[in-house]
């Protein structure tokens, strides 16, 4: 199935939640195909292109708290990336109970846990009284306290904060793409990361891709030579508007900016990082390595209204590898334009991608993959970490999530720019975006004009790293 339609489906959220949950439940059905555990993280960790895992069992992986039959489960913000999550694990027959709802809104919590309550599947999975609704900036700290398995779902600017206090308090972390916004923050998932494996912390990234049989397959027929030497590969992330909320009454600057993160490139990251990286981390698995630099355009010619942020609509990266090879990526989020999401590799016997599956330099189709009964790869994943965390073994995506996280964000500070930016500029740079943040009373590290409207960076002026 073509993933294409769950990341739209991310991306707008003006479709309604109930509806969404039920389109993504009928293009992908979540029963699992039947294959061995073994066999399966044997695959998973082989093809999944550097995603951690190993026979031998760290100290307190194993464990969970109190003892208990069901591992406890707290999500941290209760949006759709975060709420797919959870529903899609507590649907399984793993012995998981969800003890907690964090967010800094309150409807959002109520309206996720009461849809939740009128799945008679999941209802005996779920505990969540009123004591554990969580609300705030800092009300992560409370919901992590309370659970085993923490999921990290708020927008990308807090994942670091909060994955480096559930490393600190000792839990297993499932966290969704990107990973931060900045590179301060990439060097923190970088170092939680590593406290995380000398705790035997299991730790699992939304890049779910990675965990496609149709993904894998294709990857495995590149690496093996079925192309020839890859040469060049390009994506595209071509849609409509992101999603678009309203300033409503009362709202203070910075509870605004967080109802409509999406503008913000300082609560984002910008389209790079928040939809393209889904298809430039598979180009960086082909490649076996990161963007040596990146130089990019960029810019802004349909958010041109009162309170749409500070984002650029369009995107053109240009990743430079060790090699001399290039991957170009075009990136739109415009109304009314041609719309397209994919990837494609070119090689020097052929050319690779999901959609056309590989051909020849003649264009003789010599694989395509068909995906019937595949497993659904968002289930692969979380099933991944619960099965490691009860059964044993050990898994750590946090440096490779973190390492895409940078390239992806590379793109976007070229673009600001108007420079080249190398990996080790980027992965050093002490610029930092997210400020400490408590109430909605805090200040904005954005702030709009008179008019209403925000400052947009400007090539050639504004600095990044």
């Amino acid at each position: 199935m073509n993933n294409f339609f769950y990341h739209l489906l991310d991306a707008i959220d003006e479709v309604p939640p109930q509806l969404k949950l039920w389109i993504m439940k009928e293009l992908k059905a979540t029963t699992e195909r039947t294959v061995t555990r073994k066999k399966f993280l044997k695959g998973t960790a082989a093809a999944a292109g550097g995603a951690l895992v190993s026979s031998a069992l760290p100290v307190g992986a194993s464990a969970w708290v109190g003892g208990s039959d069901r591992i406890k489960v707290a999500l941290i913000g209760t949006g759709a990336r975060g709420a797919g999550a959870v529903e899609r694990a507590l649907s399984t027959d793993r012995p998981i109970e969800l003890v907690a709802l964090c967010d800094i809104f309150r409807h959002q919590i109520d309206t996720y846990h009461d849809r939740l309550m009128q799945i008679d599947s999941i209802r005996d999975k779920i505990n969540v009284p009123e004591s554990r609704k969580l609300v705030g900036l800092d009300a992560y700290k409370e919901a992590i306290e309370l659970a085993d398995v923490v999921f990290l779902a708020t927008p990308p600017a807090f994942r670091p904060l909060h994955f480096k206090a559930a490393v600190d308090a000792g839990k297993h972390v499932f966290m969704e793409k990107a990973l931060a916004t900045d590179s301060p923050g990439v060097r923190t998932i970088l170092e939680s990361g590593k406290r995380a494996e000398e705790k035997g912390l299991n730790v699992v990234v939304g890049l779910q891709n990675r965990f496609s049989v149709a993904y894998r397959e294709l990857v495995k027929r590149v690496h093996d030579g079925m192309i020839g030497r890859v040469v060049s590969a390009n994506t595209d992330y071509l849609i409509g508007h992101i999603t678009e909320r309203e300033r409503l009454p009362g709202q203070t600057e910075l509870e605004y900016q967080l109802h409509n993160w999406r503008y913000f490139y300082w609560l984002w990251g910008g389209s790079p990082a928040g939809l393209n990286i889904h298809y430039s981390d598979i180009i960086h698995w082909i490649k076996g390595g990161w963007p040596v630099q990146v130089h990019a355009v960029g810019g802004r010619g349909s958010y041109n209204r009162v309170g749409q942020g500070n984002v650029y609509d369009s995107f053109s990266i240009e990743f430079l590898y060790e090699d001399g090879t290039k991957c170009y990526s075009q990136i739109r989020t415009i109304n009314g334009c041609h719309r397209n999401s994919a990837f494609y590799v070119q090689g020097t016997k052929g050319t690779a991608s999901l959609r056309d599956g590989i051909q020849d330099l003649d264009g003789n189709l010599l694989w395509r993959h068909r995906d019937i009964d595949d497993p659904d790869p968002y289930l692969v994943e979380l099933n991944l970490l619960f099965d490691t965390i009860r059964e044993g073994g050990y898994v750590n995506h946090a440096d490779r999530g973190a390492r895409s996280t940078l390239a992806s964000l590379m793109g976007r500070m070229s673009a600001h720019s108007g420079q080249i930016v190398t990996w080790d500029e980027a992965l050093n740079s002490e610029q930092v975006l997210v400020p400490e943040l408590h109430s909605f009373d805090d200040e904005a590290p954005v702030q709009p004009n008179p008019d209403g409207t925000y400052s947009v960076p400007r090539p050639g002026e504004t600095n990044t790293v």
